[in-house]
């Protein structure tokens, strides 16, 4: 009974902005709606004891995950280890890097050689079966919330695999699943559309549209051809998309994050993204989740300019995403590294202070993807920055192709006609670490070192949950070996998803070694961190000029304690004249300065200052 009482209580107080909203997006279909609703029932009913116990303790904590706590790492189960079981055995590792939201990458079941990742689903409601099954997830979630961990898993909202059961009924002829697509009968409407839609991949799957010749048929395919796009205009579809959701967050889902979501709803003579139903759609699966799942976040895969990401957080009445990416800082702090100069990654850094409070953001160095240079440039321009040259010498650098740069990467997505390109390659490796190795160069390789340390410090700096991609934390080296393999030959991204190296792991305790400087490094920050409240999310952010372009100041204010940071991108020591008033203690030597005072920032270093760190 008291299930049923919690579950018409959260309905209740969302009954009539869900109704209204639905029924505005769906033309009054009532009995869509109530089918909607019954599905809920029934997921809410499905729930687990403990995570409806876990439901009640977020609820009454809502801002549960907006401290200084939270320490997430993405990773694939394959080569990180094998099978989710295998990730299992390796939660004792997880947590000694001081981890506690762990990111699962795409493992549902998919097309060999059509799974772009794993973001092409041929069935939402089956784990991948080299990795495993369904009740091996829960298991991993179940352990994993007894340790105190939260486990995050990719929804794929965009589109489903030309695979999934959905599309091979639509193939065969059947209209109600046609529906569930964009199907054409000629390129007439097609070629309408691509007259205002970008293409997401011009060079590797040039176009928006795929023919299928055996049936006669157009269909919409805005990122691969075997990825197509779903119709959330019909009603069914997003019925059944919600009812997948709340499958997966009854498996003990804490994060789901939500695939490419400014794509999902399409309407000819636009861009086909960010339009207004897209928030509306996004309002009403927040609602449906705190009425069955109020313990799940959702965070927003919203690859946007700092000023265009607000809108998706929604209002403090009217909540969207729980947490969004902060996929600008990625491409302008690796901006930052191969041009010394950090007063774009400072003008970035203040445009996403000045969004509303209450912003979340995911911070991180490296994802699974690519770094695509999607920088403000008209910005640059007054340094005199133009965007193909200037993307031509990022990629040159990162590529280690221009003269002197110790980067180790691989281009992307390469189109000659534009000059532009996008960059992979691990942490490490886009740090120098790798070069200086193979040089045998001890110098240079402290100096890598010490730069892939100083970024980590600045991704924990900033406001929001720090992510770190897999084996960063013990600067795993970029794997060559995917071109021997002829189903990842063509995709450079998978320079930065080699096996996971654990023969490398096992000298993470010995300071003498790569692994153990970085690994043992990243744990003395993330202590500092996590132990100390400036860094909780309600601090007061701010940057200040440090005096030099190669310098990078941040100020974090909480009640009366205080945190000033300095980074230095340029190659040499730099001095900065720091404002304040009282005794600052440098967090990781312990020594006391007076302020006001001058520093020294050594290069490619940081300095972290703080007074009543512990306020």
């Amino acid at each position: 009974m008291q299930n049923e009482s919690e579950f018409a209580a959260r309905l209740a107080r969302h009954y009539d902005e869900l109704k209204w909203l639905y029924c505005e997006l769906y033309d009054n279909d009532m009995d869509s709606f109530r089918a909607l609703t019954e599905r809920m029932r029934a997921a809410h009913r499905a729930r687990r004891k403990e995570l409806r116990a876990l439901d009640r303790a977020r609820e009454a904590d809502p801002d549960w995950y907006r401290g200084s706590g939270l320490l997430g790492m993405c990773l694939y189960v394959k080569p990180f280890a094998g099978t989710l079981n295998g990730v299992r055995e390796k939660l004792d590792y997880i947590q000694e890097a001081g981890v506690n939201y762990l990111h699962l990458m795409p493992l549902l079941d998919t097309v060999d050689g059509e799974s772009d990742g794993g973001y092409a689903v041929a069935d939402y409601r089956k784990v991948k079966p080299e990795l495993g099954t369904m009740e091996d997830l829960e298991a991993l979630t179940a352990e994993c919330r007894e340790r105190g961990v939260c486990c995050c898993l990719d929804f794929v909202m965009n589109h489903t695999s030309s695979a999934h059961e959905w599309a091979r009924r639509a193939r065969a002829g059947e209209k109600e699943y046609q529906d569930y697509y964009f199907f054409y009968d000629s390129w007439d409407v097609p070629n309408a559309f691509e007259r205002t839609v970008p293409q997401v991949f011009p060079t590797t799957a040039p176009g928006n549209f795929t023919e299928l010749p055996d049936i006669g048929k157009v269909v919409m395919t805005c990122f691969y051809p075997y990825q197509w796009d779903l119709n959330y205009a019909n009603p069914a579809v997003f019925n059944a998309m919600v009812d997948n959701l709340l499958f997966l967050a009854n498996r003990g889902i804490d994060i789901l994050r939500v695939d490419a979501v400014p794509y999902i709803w399409k309407r000819l003579g636009t861009t086909c993204r960010n339009l207004p139903q897209v928030h509306t759609i996004m309002r009403m699966v927040r609602m449906i989740c705190e009425i069955v799942c109020p313990g799940v976040l959702l965070l927003g895969e919203v690859v946007m300019a700092p000023r265009e990401l607000a809108p998706y957080f929604g209002t403090p009445e009217k909540p969207e995403c729980h947490l969004l990416y902060n996929a600008t800082a990625m491409c302008t702090i690796w901006h930052t590294v191969a041009t010394r100069d950090a007063r774009l990654l400072r003008h970035q850094i203040d445009a996403l202070n000045a969004l509303p409070d209450g912003c979340i953001f995911l911070n991180y160095l490296r994802c699974h993807d690519d770094i695509g240079w999607g920088l403000d440039f008209p910005w640059l321009a007054q340094f005199g920055m133009e965007e193909v040259p200037h993307k031509k010498f990022l990629n040159d650098y990162f590529a280690g192709d221009f003269p002197g740069s110790p980067s180790r990467g691989e281009r992307y997505n390469d189109d000659p006609r534009l000059g532009d390109a996008r960059m992979c390659g691990t942490t490490a490796s886009l740090c120098g670490v790798e070069s200086a190795e193979q040089a045998g160069d001890a110098e240079a390789l402290e100096r890598a070192i010490s730069l892939d340390l100083t970024l980590h410090a600045l991704i924990f700096t900033l406001s929001g949950v720090p992510v770190l991609y897999a084996g960063d934390e013990i600067g795993q080296l970029n794997d060559s070996g995917y071109r021997a393999d002829p189903a990842k030959a063509d995709d450079s991204r998978y320079i930065h998803r080699g096996d996971f190296p654990w023969d490398a792991a096992r000298e993470r305790f010995d300071a003498s070694t790569r692994p153990g400087k970085l690994f043992q490094g990243l744990r003395a920050l993330e202590r500092l961190r996590c132990g100390a409240p400036i860094f909780h999310s309600d601090a007061r952010v701010s940057t200040f000029d440090a005096g030099s372009v190669h310098l990078l100041g941040i100020r974090r204010k909480r009640g009366g304690a205080e945190l000033i940071a300095a980074f230095n991108f340029g190659d040499g020591a730099a001095d900065t004249a720091l404002d304040g008033s009282g005794r600052y203690a440098n967090l990781a030597t312990g020594e006391v300065l007076e302020l006001p005072a001058e520093i020294r920032v050594p290069p490619r270093g940081f300095v972290w200052l703080a007074r009543d760190p512990m306020a």
